[in-house]
């Protein structure tokens, strides 16, 4: 296998089902089939002197990679088992710890960690840079090769050790089904509307329709759209879900590399409900087009921080062998031909919630069962635990002394856990989640809060 590789680039340039001519005037073709023939001439020359097996599978996907690397961070060649795992993506269904994530600079990055997810509720957060996986450095890994590897059976654990403002925090999670296409209704005090949208898929103006039909029934005419860490989706569909709540005119310009202009427009004739738009850092692409566009029309109130300014378009194209290929083909413009990319949205009001800092918690090791005289990071883990939720453990130290013990026994008799002091396995999972209900029942929410407040003055 070695020795007998054929790059056939030009039959590999047809499977994109493309003219020659359509890219012709934008390389010397003289010279581009002077350096393929270079190229090919190395890689032989390598493979000759190379100590140990490549397959040339291998060899086409680096070339691949290779080349879609030097466009830009959301261009990306999916192998066929890689493009099989991004359509399950679609569907909106997978088995991980819920994070979507792009390629920056050869750093795997936290687009948005996803809502009820694994990776929320421990912490992570958009911006942290995923630099281990089980102990993997995965620096330099395209966002897919990333994907393969974080993803898992549910209910298997998976270490990953982040990056934020320089310094490394680890987290241990268990994967899970996550959804990813979701939305949320409910009706608040003072008769508004909650409306929590996750993701423009396909879906997701039938799903918030259906919402809206139940805010109708209840004469709900004030509504709170939270889209907080909703890293996008489809463009149609943020289009669509602009036509329900902003009235006609432009809403988003989409200019393709071809010189062609798309221009999409609301055809809605009169506001139905007044709005509150929540976002954030985690709040992107698709996301952006449908705050920009309440933000611009001054139809709405945009609350939050500023989301993260991805303002261009990706086009799938499938190739002939099950594989694939995601490429930008365009960058949007909002209300006015606003630029959005790396800029992002300006909420009208600015509000930073406050967060509990889970990472701060050692995580249990899960091999360990601790024992009054024990030291380790597993009993500083507990204490911690249980100093912040209110146990009598005022200086948390890694000595499970008798005082320690005596709070861990409180604890498993308040929590239905048997009540001999030892922190077994099934205590360690009923203080974490403790835990997590603590962070999230503990914390106002002060960009809701906010958004209410806009909506009953």
């Amino acid at each position: 296998m070695k020795r007998k590789i054929c790059l056939f680039l030009a039959a590999a340039m047809m499977i994109f089902s493309m003219n020659s001519a359509a890219y012709a005037t934008e390389l010397d073709k003289e010279k581009f089939e002077q350096d393929v023939d270079f190229m090919e001439k190395v890689i032989y020359f390598v493979l000759d002197n190379y100590q140990y097996e490549v397959s040339q599978e291998d060899v086409m996907n680096g070339l691949y990679d290779g080349f879609f690397g030097v466009l830009d961070d959301y261009s990306v060649y999916y192998t066929p088992k890689e493009y099989q795992a991004m359509l399950e993506d679609t569907a909106g269904e997978f088995s991980g710890i819920g994070v979507q994530i792009i390629d920056v600079d050869g750093n795997v990055v936290v687009l948005t960690p996803l809502p009820g997810s694994p990776a929320i509720e421990a912490g992570i957060k958009a911006g942290d840079i995923i630099k281990y996986v089980d102990g993997k450095d995965i620096t330099g890994l395209t966002v897919n090769e990333a994907s393969m590897i974080i993803r898992g059976q549910e209910g298997t654990k998976v270490k990953i050790g982040v990056v934020r403002d320089g310094k490394d925090i680890n987290f241990e999670l268990t994967r899970r089904t996550i959804v990813t296409s979701s939305v949320e209704g409910n009706i608040m005090d003072n008769n508004i509307g909650y409306l929590k949208v996750t993701e423009f898929s396909d879906n997701t103006v039938k799903y918030v329709k259906e919402e809206l039909a139940e805010f109708d029934k209840n004469n709900v005419e004030k509504i709170v759209i939270d889209m907080r860490n909703n890293g996008g989706g489809t463009l149609d569909a943020a289009v669509d879900m602009l036509n329900l709540f902003v009235t006609e005119g432009d809403v988003v310009y989409v200019d393709y590399a071809t010189g062609k202009e798309d221009v999409y427009t609301s055809d809605l004739k009169e506001q139905k409900y007044e709005i509150a738009v929540l976002i954030n850092e985690g709040s992107a692409s698709a996301t952006e087009i449908f705050a920009g566009a309440v933000k611009y029309k001054k139809e709405g109130t945009i609350v939050g921080t500023q989301s993260f300014g991805k303002g261009i378009v990706q086009t799938l194209y499938p190739l002939i062998n099950g594989s694939g290929v995601k490429f930008t083909t365009a960058e949007y413009f909002s209300v006015d031909r606003t630029p959005v990319h790396k800029i992002g949205i300006t909420p009208d009001i600015v509000v930073e919630n406050e967060t509990m800092d889970l990472s701060r918690f050692p995580a249990f090791s899960n091999t360990n069962k601790p024992v009054m005289g024990s030291v380790s990071l597993d009993v500083l883990a507990a204490e911690m635990i249980l100093d912040t939720l209110g146990y009598d453990v005022p200086d948390p130290d890694g000595v499970y002394d008798q005082s320690s013990f005596n709070q861990m026994i409180k604890y498993q008799e308040d929590n239905s856990l048997y009540p001999y002091g030892t922190i077994d396995f099934a205590t360690q999972k009923s203080l974490y989640s403790s835990l997590l209900d603590h962070a999230k029942n503990s914390v106002v929410d002060k960009q809701l809060q906010t958004a209410v407040d806009v909506l009953t003055k």
